[in-house]
């Protein structure tokens, strides 16, 4: 007969060894099942592929549009704070950042200018 104690450390094993292959088999079986589900979905995509880069470039703009906005009004803010404390270079940095804010505000409106 044999030792309680062997018995129950080899069935402790036997019941690891189960438990891994359990383990094992649920995380392929979930890989499988996110695959199928990931590839089963089907692709939506536009009739025009031309619309697509209108709207690409449209965002594209608008978020240039707003880094002008934050350069304008960081520019109105250093020419404010430059008459409070009469500093004519701060005042001239001012001016030049509220001029470049306003060309990188009106970036698309210069380019359909430009380009006709």
């Amino acid at each position: 007969m044999k030792n309680p104690k062997t018995l129950k450390h080899s069935l402790t094993r036997e019941q690891t060894k189960l438990e891994r292959r359990a383990k094992r088999l649920y995380a392929l079986a979930a890989c499988f099942l996110l695959a199928v589900t990931a590839l089963a979905v089907p692709a939506l995509a536009a009739d025009d592929p031309l619309a697509v880069v209108q709207k690409l470039s449209d965002f594209i703009f608008s978020l240039i549009r707003a880094v002008g906005l934050i350069l304008l009004g960081y520019g109105i803010l250093q020419v404010g704070l430059s008459f409070q404390s009469h500093d004519p270079s701060q005042r001239s940095n001012g001016i030049l950042t509220i001029a470049g804010g306003i060309v990188i505000t009106f970036t698309k409106e210069i380019l359909t200018l430009i380009t006709g």
